[in-house]
């Protein structure tokens, strides 16, 4: 009799151990899956709003629109940590056979690009907002304005816009052309606004797990 007494108090004692490990395992993957949850990342108005909680500052995500724009082939004029500000040389436009370009975005600007002269520059400016850092971006795109020149007969057509004769075709403007010749402003470009926020916010987020990971490994 003791010994089934005992025997029963054993399993009693076995199967508190069982459910109380169970319930650790529990918590530990509840609290991984938490740690391991993506930074609070959000786009709104030509805009990308992070939350400061994530460990990233204005550094980390300067640096990540930087690898962004070197990406899509963006060369970086101006980067300042202090005032949160990127900005880009005059990209021009990519042309139908520039298939490893992505600076076109949507139907009708790969359209404009391949029908005329087009270039594009890019303003990031990183500030503060309550307790998020605001990533706001700005694409400007110009169209180049060539005039033609006046030419006396059907005979000189080939004169039109470049210095050229009916046996050469030369890309060397004319003189007069070159004074007369002007960007035009087309305004924004809301389609590339938001794919580089697109990218900017994988890079948070990619930059974030990295954190993570090193953060455990270390642990």
């Amino acid at each position: 009799m003791q010994k089934n007494e005992i025997k029963q108090d054993c399993n009693s004692i076995y199967r508190l151990c069982k459910y109380t490990l169970m319930m650790c395992a529990l918590m530990a993957a509840g609290c991984a899956q938490q740690n391991s949850a993506p930074p609070r990342v959000k786009v709104q108005d030509s805009a990308l709003y992070v939350e400061r909680d994530q460990g990233i500052g204005t550094a980390e995500l300067m640096q990540v629109a930087e690898d962004v724009l070197a990406g899509m082939y963006f060369t970086i004029e101006k980067a300042d940590v202090q005032s949160g500000l990127i900005r880009t040389m005059p990209l021009p436009g990519a042309q139908f056979f520039e298939f490893w370009r992505s600076d076109n975005v949507g139907a009708d600007n790969t359209l404009a690009a391949n029908l005329h002269t087009i270039r594009r520059t890019v303003t990031l400016d990183i500030s503060q907002k309550d307790e998020q850092l605001c990533i706001g971006c700005n694409v400007q795109a110009e169209r180049l304005s060539l005039p033609e020149r006046q030419v006396s007969s059907s005979t000189r057509i080939y004169g039109i816009f470049s210095q050229s004769s009916s046996q050469l075709q030369r890309l060397k403007l004319n003189p007069d052309q070159k004074n007369e010749m002007a960007w035009i402003d087309l305004g924004r470009d809301k389609q590339l606004e938001a794919e580089i926020l697109k990218r900017i916010e994988t890079g948070i987020v990619r930059l974030s797990n990295h954190q993570l990971q090193t953060t455990e490994s270390e642990t």
